[in-house]
């Protein structure tokens, strides 16, 4: 953790982890996990309360999550230009799109907080591919209550060791989305099962 991060979160507090956690849904490099993290540290040592800072970041990711959808819907042309010119993120948004459309409200739940790095690029496409603003609204929000709620909570908890909690953030997400590969496996299985006795009896 970062000195001047402290520093930072010290002099500007809850308007710059706001502003912190909307930059991040518009798919810009800012250290948002650590922001929290650090924030829910500032909440346990009594300079920061817990529920203002936790309120302050999911605002500034609903604000974000809207921007993103926002962009998505209106310039989708120019937005895919944009984007296409840089392999890596054209490649990011194609897995967004690919987790939208077999997953629907779920992917974008899940790209809040399991695959973060989705999370912008699923915004964009959720606008772009015509997804109600209701379902996405009620998913991302939901979502987002998770990831706020996981990296403040782990800030707060192990207040006296960020590296720690960071440390475990980092496996705790990689031990989520592990559990949820094999659930999704699982349940493409149980369907292609289906499937196949459904093509036996016909």
């Amino acid at each position: 953790m970062s000195e001047a991060l402290f520093q930072l979160l010290a002099a500007h507090g809850v308007p710059l982890l706001a502003l912190t956690t909307l930059a991040s849904c518009l798919a810009l490099p800012v250290p948002s996990s650590l922001m929290m993290l650090a924030a829910g540290a500032f909440a346990a040592s009594g300079d920061l309360g817990l529920a203002t800072t936790a309120t302050a970041a999911l605002i500034g990711a609903l604000i974000g999550d809207q921007l993103g959808y926002l962009v998505g819907r209106r310039g989708q042309a120019r937005l895919d230009r944009l984007i296409t010119a840089y392999p890596r993120r054209a490649a990011v948004l194609t897995r967004a799109r690919g987790l939208l459309q077999r997953r629907g409200g779920i992917g974008v739940f899940l790209s809040r907080w399991l695959f973060s790095p989705l999370g912008p690029y699923v915004n964009f496409a959720a606008g772009a591919a015509g997804v109600t603003w209701a379902r996405f609204t009620f998913w991302g929000a939901a979502g987002e209550i998770v990831w706020v709620s996981l990296y403040v909570g782990l800030g707060y908890a192990f207040a006296d060791n960020l590296a720690a909690a960071a440390e475990f953030s980092s496996d705790i997400s990689g031990l989520l989305a592990g559990l949820a590969l094999m659930v999704l496996t699982g349940m493409w299985l149980v369907r292609a099962l289906r499937e196949h006795r459904r093509k036996e009896h016909a």
